[in-house]
């Protein structure tokens, strides 16, 4: 672990390979597991006020299952999280030739929203913990699902932190993100990777 300002780093975010392969895993990210993606706050109100940019790209099941459920659901540990359709795939996912993608994204790619879809969505593997002191843990969460990422990651000699540069970059800014670039230099040249 190291820290930079406010956030608590796991080094694996620096030294851990992955890339999303998409093509080997059909985005089951989005279906397995068992709860929704977790949400910050304000991502509560920002969901239901773009539903009608995005449900038009959303399955029957998942419009009814936020239809029934709302926007946000607090799950068993009280954090807010997507729902769900039939306790498994996110009611905002849909699919397309056989890979499961977020149909918040798509509207967003296409210009109808400006809201890209849940930071959390866009920052795994990393999950981040806010703590009470107000400092953020950000942690590499292994999954089996995202054993073909991991493969791929290798492959292309891809870390965690530079597969996720844009989300990284979003949540916390530029300035964090080159810091981390400067960490992953210092554990490459002391030999500590």
């Amino acid at each position: 672990m190291f820290q930079i300002d406010d956030k608590i780093i796991s080094r694996e975010i620096l030294t851990e390979p992955f890339c999303c392969d998409l093509g080997r895993c059909k985005g089951i990210c989005c279906v397995e597991g068992n709860a929704g993606a977790p949400l910050e706050l304000e991502e509560a109100d920002t969901l239901e006020a773009e539903w009608e940019h995005y449900k038009p790209y959303m399955t029957p099941e998942g419009v009814r299952a936020v239809e029934r459920q709302g926007f946000v659901v607090v799950d068993c540990d009280g954090d807010y999280t997507t729902p769900l359709v039939e306790e498994a795939e996110c009611a905002f996912s849909y699919r397309e030739n056989g890979i499961t993608l977020c149909a918040i994204e798509k509207a967003w790619a296409e210009g109808r929203t400006p809201f890209r879809k849940p930071v959390s969505c866009h920052l795994y593997p990393i999950r981040v913990a806010r703590f009470s002191n107000g400092t953020y843990g950000l942690n590499y969460h292994r999954w089996s699902v995202c054993r073909d990422a991991v493969a791929c990651g290798r492959r292309l000699g891809i870390p965690v932190y530079q597969a996720l540069r844009e989300p990284l970059i979003r949540r916390f800014g530029e300035e964090f993100y080159r810091a981390l670039e400067q960490a992953a230099s210092f554990l490459k040249e002391s030999g500590e990777e």
